[in-house]
């Protein structure tokens, strides 16, 4: 006799860290006796995992909410929870505006999804705060949320990204004071996991197939500072490069006072760890950086661009900046332009200042007009276009080392994979259009060798090769 098992949906919004977040309640819905559908429309329980950061995501989270609310409206019985930042930013509003949903889960909250898929009716109590606007959130300043919640090795977890790589979130929360960031009001100050917790989630990933451990956190270098480490990161990230299946290890979402030699001593002497540095930096014109509350100067992050470069050779860097915060001027913004050009940054993400209630950028004065704003970015990644495109030549005619990730995205005539400067999803990529015709296929994950032979703006082009060391085919299978 078949026992008919509850199903669950899942649409998970925003960045890696809410992936993991969405990743951990699926194991929690798993565990607790339900099967996971990719179908939302037909799920027993649908989860919007909802992100909260800009007005852009906010938006997209109300629009999602609404559509899986008519999918809800559609199928009797169905219920519909919401979790994530929005809710942990708007817990009393949103109720109040979406009586649609059966439950509202905060950031802190996570392990009491079993507790509301157990009930049959759930909902957290309303309070009487109604939106003007539908989708529109209020302004409403609120302090940093009381949070305690951290996942660890021993939290069910189903992935859902490829087999071959994994996110793994080593801290939560920011003690940081930027000026524009919302984050501390969604996600608490920081707290890390024990490097012993990490370790083990470590090892059962790569024994499940992973090679590539990408860790993640608001701020990766302040790693263990709450648990009394100094130098916690480097610590760290010597630890999980003696793990012996693994083949790269890279970090994301660095702060540039954190930075420190050790750091960079570890990056350039262990081969495991990935010479790629993603750390934003918002600005470059001094006034900006101050204006942001954010360190340093202009003068400051050469330097430190600098010493990067020079402790880590062939290190890759990624930075993010906002354009049009309150205040910037067409000097700013100059000074940005020259900056990005004489740093020849590898990859840089762009943003529009979005002005986000509860945060002091809010309350300053002249703030600049969206069409001014979006021009500025539009003008900013025209140059970074320029700088990717002629940084990406040097690869031509030299054979690299590439995982691969099999059938490109777009085209199933053609394989793609990166290099170890390129993280998944926000860098170029390597397309592969040929191989040798007595090699079998390799697997995701593999580690190939591929001769570039053409460049582009963001991706590079290339084929599959024999060793040029050895004269041998290519080492696939290298785990």
């Amino acid at each position: 006799m078949t026992v008919h098992r509850p199903t669950l949906g899942m649409v998970s919004l925003g960045c890696p860290k809410n992936l993991v977040d969405s990743e951990v309640m699926l194991g929690l819905a798993m565990q607790s006796g339900y099967a996971v559908t990719d179908d939302a429309g037909s799920a027993d329980v649908i989860v919007v995992n909802t992100c909260g950061f800009i007005e852009d995501a906010k938006q997209e989270s109300i629009e999602t909410i609404l559509e899986m609310a008519a999918l809800k409206a559609a199928r009797p019985g169905q219920r519909l929870i919401v979790a994530g930042c929005l809710v942990e930013r708007y817990r009393r509003e949103l109720p109040a505006e979406l009586p649609e949903v059966d439950a509202f889960l905060g950031t802190n909250e996570l392990e009491q999804l079993p507790r509301l898929l157990e009930r049959s009716q759930a909902a957290i109590v309303p309070h009487p705060v109604i939106l003007r606007q539908r989708g529109r959130v209020p302004a409403r300043e609120r302090d940093r949320p009381d949070a305690n919640y951290l996942y660890s090795d021993t939290t069910p977890r189903l992935r859902t990204t490829p087999k071959h790589y994994a996110y793994v979130k080593i801290a939560e929360g920011c003690d940081h004071p930027c000026a524009f960031c919302s984050i501390p009001q969604m996600r608490g100050n920081l707290r890390s996991r024990q490097i012993g917790s990490i370790l083990a989630e470590v090892e059962r990933l790569v024994a499940d197939g992973v090679r590539e451990i990408i860790l993640i956190g608001q701020d990766t270098t302040s790693y263990g500072e709450d648990l009394g480490l100094k130098d916690g990161l480097a610590q760290l990230l010597r630890t999980l490069a003696q793990v012996q299946e693994v083949t790269w290890i890279r970090f994301l979402y660095a702060y540039p006072t954190r930075i420190s030699d050790t750091l960079l001593d570890v990056l350039a002497g262990e081969p495991k760890l990935c010479p790629y540095i993603d750390m934003p930096l918002q600005h470059a014109a001094t006034g900006m950086l101050q204006a942001m509350r954010r360190p340093g100067s202009r003068t400051f992050l050469e330097k430190l661009i600098a010493r990067i470069r020079a402790r880590v050779p062939g290190v890759a860097l990624r930075t993010t900046f906002i354009v049009g915060y309150p205040g910037e001027t067409q000097a700013d913004f100059d000074v940005l332009l020259d900056f990005c050009e004489a740093q020849a940054f590898d990859w840089v993400g762009a943003f529009v200042y979005s002005d986000e209630e509860g945060t002091p950028a809010f309350d300053l004065p002249d703030k600049v007009p969206g069409p001014i704003a979006e021009a500025r970015r539009a003008k900013l990644m025209q140059l970074q276009a320029r700088i990717s495109k002629q940084r990406l030549k040097r690869f031509k005619r030299r054979v690299v080392e590439v995982l691969f990730e099999g059938v490109s995205d777009d085209s199933d005539l053609i394989w793609q994979g990166r290099l170890a400067t390129q993280a998944p999803g926000i860098d170029g990529r390597v397309l592969i259009t040929d191989a040798p015709a007595d090699l079998p296929p390799p697997r995701l994950g593999d580690v190939v060798k591929v001769e570039i032979t053409a460049t582009h703006t963001y991706d590079i082009v290339g084929r599959i090769v024999a060793d040029p060391r050895t004269g041998a085919p290519s080492p696939y299978h290298l785990s």
